[in-house]
């Protein structure tokens, strides 16, 4: 098994998730109970598992995706392909033939549809099972050496042979259990995906199913009794759903639809409902095509109806959420929406192109939206700026002079990276109380930082420009200094976005991305908002021992000694990587866990974890979730963490069965910065951060950590877990 492993790492994991696939999951819980469903039907499911070795080791030598081979992509439909065939055909030396090369055919025609259909954004499911089984039963009517199988006929000395006379009473009692029709049908409806048509091999998916999501089972009952209803109401014939429990699309159908390439909720459960009629006319109508050739619809409706339901909705200008495609797939119904519900809270602004502020240091908005002077009409979206003291005056001495105002000859700085549009720097700048209306906007710099997007900067002083058209800016580079020009009968900095590249141009109502609102002794974080009049505000001003603590390095070794709450200790090494996406996260191999991050300069975000939830990388997300690399004293961070990454608590049961419709549970965040010491070698900050898991306002979890950073390094990090106290030490290179 070694030396496996080593051939062809992953083995067993891709085998696995070729099986959990179908329900499309990713649960090794859940693929096993489906492997033991596999082998009710012992040559069938032998069938399948070879079906999938020879595909996913064919795909690994051909040099095909190995993430794609791990995931079961190249596996799924070769198992369906090894099941129905050896169902349908008696074991020997021709048949094990016929299945390897059918097995190599479906492989062939996965990855063919995976090009043909992928480059649209649309899932192949499992139409190279069809295609393949369907050339493969049609060719083997020629194969005189395949011999048509009699199991099945006489399923009670099946199942004796199987396991005696304990399972044919067991088999007996299931089937006079006297439930309803429809009932029965579905959970034969289950078991039919796997070949096995009989009531126990239902029971046990769905009990995986329960097990894997509490949506996907939820939606699977949806999906099937909309149907039954359905035929009901309109007087089809229900045998339609029983002859070889066909029903199986509506369930698989429901699943895809209701909360896999959606995400759940009541939108996605209604259009479950919606297509149900549409199914039932696939179902029939193909089924009329397909009986000329002696071959069954099997999974083509469900295949059909997703590909076209997932194709249109690419074509919406508007509801776009309404139902809302998966951007990211967590292989879970509830995490794909409780990822989704975290993003849509902490990130809804994010694609907002970030502006900072123009200024250095702390500035007053003397004039907002909708000013009281200017600011008006087309050009309403602007801000006004100027430095007051302690005592909210703008100027010492008399104010008579430019030079007795606090913002006179400050710098201004470039809000974001972008071109040189314009610059204006000749204009002479007024003496107090008087004003340029030859000149309105005075000495200018616009700044271009995407089509359709501009940041204006008005009223700079005479000859302080530093750039000029074409050159290209970063963000914080210095452009000019405040002055007194154009309309402006005292020293102080316009500032507005707009979407063309005129000195006139209309203003637009943007956001400022992430600035500190200065307000007494209180500090506090705004994020994409609009400051108001009387604000007084800053962009964050960056603390070096904070940002070299956070900047952890693609190829970095990340060293903790850990003392648990025994009084043991050792040594825990994460590696700082990136995945294929750029994406950047911390990795610990000893858990194999994975937190991934991001750090735009001015703050940390975690944005999500994979692994052990016991682990010291796991308390260490919860702590350092949304971090300013900034230090203010007492100011307060607070944000939501995703559901499905929380510690399992037995109501999260019940929460999952209701979160597409309401989420009553919530995970928070909150850090709050403490204490700053400095000497003349280095800082030492402490933080204070909380995890609460609530119903509404009742707290049902609580975790505490303690934070100090000195050193660029995070020289303790105290996790209050209860009555339990875990420490660790990041341990430097220096002391290693």
């Amino acid at each position: 098994m070694q030396k496996v492993k080593e051939i062809f790492p992953h083995f067993i994991s891709s085998w696995l998730n070729s099986y959990s696939q179908i329900f499309f999951s990713n649960n090794k819980l859940f693929a096993v109970l489906l492997v033991i469903v596999s082998f009710f039907d012992i040559f069938a499911g032998m069938s399948g598992m070879i079906a999938v070795i020879l595909s996913n080791i064919a795909a690994y030598l051909i040099g095909f995706n190995r993430i794609n081979i791990n995931a079961g992509y190249y596996g799924f439909n070769s198992l369906l392909v090894g099941l129905g065939l050896g169902v349908y055909y008696q074991p020997g030396l021709e048949f094990f033939i016929v299945l390897s090369f059918a097995s190599l055919l479906t492989l062939f025609l996965t990855v063919m549809l995976e090009g043909v259909i992928g480059k649209y954004g649309l899932p192949f499911l499992s139409i190279s099972f069809l295609i393949a089984y369907w050339m493969v039963t049609l060719a083997s009517r020629q194969f005189q050496h395949l011999q048509i199988s009699e199991r099945g006929i006489y399923s009670l000395n099946e199942m004796y042979a199987l396991g005696g006379l304990s399972l044919v009473k067991i088999y007996n009692w299931f089937n006079n259990l006297g439930w309803h029709e429809s009932i029965i049908i579905y959970f034969r409806s289950l078991g039919a995906i796997f070949f096995q048509y009989h009531l126990f091999a239902g029971l046990i998916i769905a009990f995986g199913l329960l097990i894997y999501s509490r949506i996907a089972f939820l939606l699977s009952l949806i999906g099937f009794f909309s149907a039954y209803t359905f035929y009901y109401f309109i007087g089809a014939n229900i045998n339609e759903l029983s002859y070889s429990y066909i029903g199986f699309n509506f369930i698989l159908t429901a699943i895809a639809i209701g909360g896999f390439f959606i995400i759940s909720s009541r939108y996605s459960f209604l259009w479950v409902i919606l297509l149900t009629p549409l199914i039932s006319f696939t179902i029939t109508s193909v089924g009329v095509v397909l009986n000329m050739f002696q071959l069954s619809v099997y999974s083509l409706p469900f295949n059909f109806i997703v590909i076209l339901f997932l194709y249109v909705l690419k074509f919406r200008e508007r509801f776009v959420l309404k139902p809302a495609i998966v951007g990211y797939q967590y292989f879970s119904p509830e995490k794909n929406l409780y990822a989704q519900h975290n993003y849509k809270s902490r990130f809804e602004k994010a694609w907002i192109f970030p502006f900072a502020l123009p200024i250095w240091g702390e500035w007053n908005i003397t004039q907002g939206h909708e000013g009281e002077y200017t600011h008006k009409n087309d050009w309403r979206h602007a801000w006004d700026f100027e430095i007051e003291d302690e005592h909210h005056y703008v100027f010492s001495n008399s104010g008579r002079l430019r030079e007795d105002y606090y913002c006179y000859n400050k710098p201004v700085i470039a809000p974001a990276s972008g071109w040189i549009e314009t610059t204006i720097d000749y204009i002479d700048d007024n003496q107090i109380g008087d004003i340029n209306l030859e000149n309105n906007w005075g000495n200018t710099v616009i700044i271009r930082h995407a089509d359709y997007l501009y940041s204006k900067i008005c009223h700079l002083k005479k000859d302080s420009v530093k750039v000029k058209k074409g050159d290209w800016i970063n963000k914080g580079d210095l452009i000019g200094f405040c002055g007194n020009s154009g309309r402006s009968p005292q020293p102080h900095i316009h500032f507005q976005i707009q979407a063309t590249p005129y000195i006139g141009s209309k203003t637009i109502d943007y956001p400022i991305s992430n600035y500190i609102l200065h307000r007494d002794e209180e500090y506090i974080l705004k994020s994409y908002e609009i400051p108001q009049k009387g604000d007084s505000i800053s962009n964050i001003e960056k603390n070096s021992t904070l940002v070299k603590a956070y900047q952890f390095i693609p190829g970095q070794n990340i060293v903790f000694e850990i003392t648990d709450h025994k009084g043991k200790t050792k040594l825990i090494t994460w590696e700082v990587w990136i995945d294929l996406s750029n994406n950047t996260y911390l990795y610990c191999a000893e858990t194999n866990s994975k937190a991934y991050y991001v750090n735009d300069g001015v703050m940390h975000y975690f944005t999500s974890f994979q692994g052990d939830r016991k682990s010291l990388l796991f308390y260490f997300y919860l702590a350092n979730y949304k971090i300013i690399l900034g230090f203010y004293k007492n100011i307060e961070v607070s944000d939501s963490y995703p559901l499905h990454v929380v510690n399992k608590h037995p109501l999260m049961f019940l929460q999952d069965f209701l979160a597409p419709f309401h989420l009553f549970m919530k995970a928070h965040f909150n850090v709050i910065y403490l204490q700053k010491s400095e000497n003349f070698f280095e800082s030492t900050l402490q933080f204070e951060s909380h995890f609460k898991l609530c119903i509404y306002k009742h707290c049902l979890k609580k975790l505490t950590f303690n934070l100090t950073i000195s050193k660029d390094s995070f020289s303790e990090f105290v996790i209050h877990d209860g009555k339990k106290r875990i420490t660790a030490k990041e341990i430097t290179e220096n002391e290693r």
